[in-house]
């Protein structure tokens, strides 16, 4: 018998991590924490006896918006409607709030069937990047929150404070660095190292922000993951020999917010 319940643990969410690194979508080693930290109760999981068989995530990150992702189910419950059971289930945790989602473009007509219409894209784009301190870019201070977090609402279009206050907490897989003007975070995956989200008033002082965090926390492989809008800020990636690894259809079931020009890179795929 299948039963839905919510994902309350850190560990049982690395499980799930372990499941989305297994498909090759590349999470970072200590998202756990900071996802479940997002919204406690967002996190959900199909079971069969005490297993968990599918996961999804329905994180709602302020009144009025919410987001969707980490929707898998393993490769032997698949075609039963198990996932889309837990997909109708976990989306009654948004209520009225619009939900984004970032899905791959071959499911888009399943999703138009649940109600989301797409806006845009977001394209993955990997390769290497030369370290860089700044003397304009330092590592972000406790005291820092309030102006990074009033950058972060306007460049995505609405407040995400719980998601955004420990996506920022330091650890040893994970740093962000700050301008006057932008911030951007980098955190170790399983394979390189993302940068995300990165907000910034121009493609180049994006482009300082990501070499400034590499250089606090290097690694071989960087990887970025840009709304459709930032076409300088690719521009400048091509240059450095970057390439399009992968790509999302970016949808909303409810009116989209109004993201800025700032916005350069998005924080995750699963998140937002």
């Amino acid at each position: 018998m299948i039963r839905h319940r919510q994902i309350a643990s850190e560990q049982e969410l690395a499980q799930v991590l372990d499941w989305a690194a297994d498909e090759g979508w590349n999470p970072g080693l200590s998202d756990a924490a900071a996802f479940l930290a997002a919204d406690p109760g967002g996190f959900f999981a199909a079971s069969h006896g005490p297993d968990p068989v599918a996961a999804i995530a329905v994180v709602n990150h302020s009144d009025d918006m919410a987001f969707l992702g980490l929707y898998l189910c393993r490769a032997a419950y698949r075609g039963r409607g198990i996932g889309y059971d837990l997909w109708r289930h976990a989306l009654a945790h948004a209520g009225a709030r619009t939900v984004g989602l970032d899905g791959v473009a071959a499911q888009q007509d399943n999703y138009a069937r649940s109600g989301f219409v797409r806006a845009g894209a977001t394209r993955r784009f990997e390769g290497s990047l030369e370290p860089a301190r700044d003397g304009a870019v330092s590592l972000l201070r406790p005291g820092d929150f309030d102006a990074v977090s009033a950058l972060d609402a306007r460049a995505c279009g609405y407040a995400r404070p719980a998601f955004l206050r420990a996506w920022l907490d330091g650890t040893r897989d994970r740093v962000s660095v700050r301008s006057d003007t932008g911030f951007a975070t980098a955190r170790l995956c399983g394979d390189g190292i993302k940068i995300g989200p990165i907000v910034a008033p121009t493609p180049g002082a994006a482009l300082t922000l990501a070499r400034a965090a590499l250089a606090e926390l290097p690694a071989g492989t960087a990887i970025v993951d840009l709304p459709d809008h930032a076409t300088g800020f690719e521009a400048l990636l091509r240059a450095a020999g970057f390439v399009e690894t992968f790509a999302t259809a970016r949808m909303y079931r409810g009116a989209a917010p109004g993201t800025s020009a700032s916005q350069h890179a998005i924080a995750t795929m699963e998140l937002g």
